[in-house]
């Protein structure tokens, strides 16, 4: 891992997900009754909730709306959850304002071109393997996985081991 990623991972205190291409494959599933479908990676739910639990605040800003996205992160517990969102830089603006954070305290992961406007602004900004060309181009780091295949999972790893926070998830699930 180059030093600069791994200096910018550990200045993170709030980690932004984007959710379609992201959370999710980006597959959007309609059944024939007209109800959606979504497919969230389990390995990426246990990294947000490992986050959390060593004290990096998560958030998601999407510009759909789905009752699938608002139950899935309940289940997770993550309290910053902003659906509908088409100015996602102004929404990004009021939570770092909400949460008394700079810019440069965040990283953002995104895989579109409407992600670009934040990924601009943060002090980490991640693109999922599969994202737009344009959106890899101008990413400080990006992962190996596509998203919703554990591209979060990744970046969750990649926040706890800079903050030197690994041994204490690893010794939680007693692995040496």
């Amino acid at each position: 891992m180059p030093a600069e990623i791994l200096e910018r991972a550990a200045r993170v205190k709030l980690a932004v997900f984007d959710v379609d291409g992201v959370l999710t494959n980006g597959h959007i599933i309609y059944t024939e009754d007209g109800h959606e479908l979504k497919a969230f990676h389990v390995h990426d739910g246990l990294g947000l909730k490992a986050l959390r639990a060593h004290g990096i605040e998560v958030a998601i800003i999407s510009a759909r709306i789905s009752h699938l996205v608002a139950r899935r992160m309940g289940e997770l517990g993550i309290l910053h959850v902003y659906q509908g969102q088409e100015d996602k830089l102004s929404c990004f603006h009021q939570l770092l304002d909400a949460l008394h954070l700079s810019a440069g305290d965040c990283s953002y992961t995104g895989d579109d071109l409407p992600d670009l406007v934040v990924m601009q602004e943060v002090g980490l900004s991640i693109a999922v393997a599969n994202a737009h060309a344009w959106v890899r181009e101008r990413a400080h780091w990006q992962t190996q996985r596509e998203g919703g295949q554990g591209a979060a999972r990744e970046v969750c790893d990649l926040l706890i081991e800079a903050q030197g926070k690994a041994d204490s998830m690893r010794s939680r699930y007693r692995v040496s």
